[in-house]
């Protein structure tokens, strides 16, 4: 089980979040692998939970879209029941205890939950349940390694919204350099503020390159 578990965490994929004073970025590449081989380049890895929360995925599609599916179904009960929506630790708590409840016969991801609401938050996950909050900036997938370390070397305290977006763009950038596990049809971005979450088009992303 435990071999199992490792090797679908490190099949594919790079994924990042970046925690700023007023916002969090998430990043991601498009590449979906079935082994050696390339099943789609343009995979959406970041999914919209709510108006002010998304999800990171890393490992088995199939578990990731069921994990997505229960989650988002969870939420919309609480906010119908209780007229107001979730918080972004409550909402790490719901998917910590699904996962937990499931440590015998996992999913087989690796998560980021990142949102917005009275301050901006960035929790990560393993399959086990286990939950960390994140005060700055985490990476999963088979090119976390090199991500983080252009994160390590680059990221500062108080950098503001346009260049948080260059970073994180950066660091996924060099994960496709260097995993062959990672890349696809260009860099998925996305923006959570106190208004909202906005997703970069292909043009704004490649302006972040440059």
């Amino acid at each position: 089980m435990t071999e199992r578990k490792i090797e679908n965490l490190h099949t594919g994929t790079t994924t990042l979040g970046i925690v700023g004073k007023d916002f969090v970025v998430l990043a991601a590449e498009r590449k979906a692998t079935m082994g050696y081989l390339v099943a789609s380049k343009n995979t959406k890895k970041i999914m919209k939970l709510a108006d002010h929360a998304a999800m990171t995925i890393a490992g088995s599609v199939g578990d990731a879209q069921a994990l997505e599916r229960y989650v988002k179904a969870e939420i919309k009960l609480y906010e119908l029941e209780e007229s107001r929506r979730m918080n972004i630790k409550s909402i790490a708590s719901l998917v910590a205890n699904i996962l937990y409840a499931r440590s015998y016969y996992p999913y087989y991801v690796q998560l980021l939950i990142g949102g917005y609401d009275a301050a901006p938050k960035l929790f990560s996950f393993d399959p086990s349940g286990s939950v960390i909050e994140e005060d700055s900036y985490f990476s999963t997938g088979s090119g976390s390694v090199m991500a983080l370390g252009v994160l390590e070397d680059k990221f500062k305290e108080g950098l503001d919204v346009e260049s948080t977006k260059k970073l994180a763009v950066r660091a996924v950038r060099a994960a496709i350099e260097r995993d062959i596990a990672s890349g696809g049809s260009g860099i998925d971005v996305m923006v959570i503020t106190q208004k909202g979450m906005t997703s970069l088009s292909d043009d704004e992303v490649k302006a972040c390159m440059k």
